[in-house]
């Protein structure tokens, strides 16, 4: 029986143009630290680093203790004291990104349809981000933290995707077992994976990110009016 459903959300939740966003977000965040002196391509590098450091992570310490770590080393200096700072970037700045998504409000129905099934919902999105970058998103979405027994941010995760610890720490955290666990997102290596963590997957067409040319075939997959379809046959197949 699935008890639980865990959402991607850049691009899944909220639709956009993945490889548009980042770079806006890259320039915009480059931009805000030239304020304080720092050369725009020493931070795009030492963004990619500390980002790199979390995806690698091996759950000895949160992703945000690998990032900063990563981070201020790659910088040549203590950048934590620029955190309130970057908070006030995530406040104000990162908010104009907005303009690259375009929301859906079937995201919203999806989630009302898990809630009104008694299962959990998860934002499974992964712990990169900081949660005020987190929470900004989830409102571009039309979305309530509310409505989400967990939602992952780079404080309370030690691992990512593609990793399959990652599916698996939120399992354990949650008290259920991976087979009772469904992911659903729209990148075939990240969000995919989980299936190596026998969970269960569905494939999110909608903004599809395929970069080993994987043979989508093999997911349950489809737009979401598809993704919906599944999720209320899941109460026939379980018999909820």
């Amino acid at each position: 029986m699935i008890r639980c459903v865990m959402f991607d959300l850049d691009a899944t939740l909220l639709p956009m143009d993945q490889d548009a966003f980042l770079r806006s977000y890259m320039k915009k965040l480059c931009a805000f630290l030239a304020q304080y002196g720092f050369a725009p391509q020493a931070v795009a590098a030492a963004v990619m680093k500390g980002t790199g450091a979390m995806i690698y992570n091996d759950g000895r310490q949160t992703n945000e203790d690998a990032f900063w770590q990563v981070f201020s080393a790659e910088m040549k200096t203590d950048m934590r004291p620029y955190e309130s700072a970057l908070e006030h970037f995530y406040q104000t700045e990162f908010d104009t990104l907005q303009s690259v998504t375009y929301p859906s409000p079937k995201a919203a129905e999806c989630i009302r349809t898990v809630k009104e099934s008694g299962r959990l919902a998860i934002l499974a999105t992964n712990p990169v981000f900081p949660v005020v970058a987190t929470r900004a998103r989830m409102r571009w979405a039309g979305l309530n933290i509310n409505d989400f027994a967990i939602v992952t941010t780079y404080d309370n995760s030690s691992y990512c995707k593609p990793n399959p610890a990652y599916f698996l720490d939120l399992a354990r955290r949650l008290g259920l077992q991976p087979s009772e666990c469904l992911m659903v997102g729209n990148d075939t290596s990240d969000d995919m994976a989980a299936r190596e963590a026998d969970l269960s997957v569905f494939l999110l067409t909608e903004c599809l990110i395929n970069s080993r040319n994987a043979d989508i075939s093999q997911y349950p997959h489809g737009n979401y009016d598809d993704l919906l379809a599944h999720l209320r046959a899941l109460d026939a197949h379980d018999g909820v």
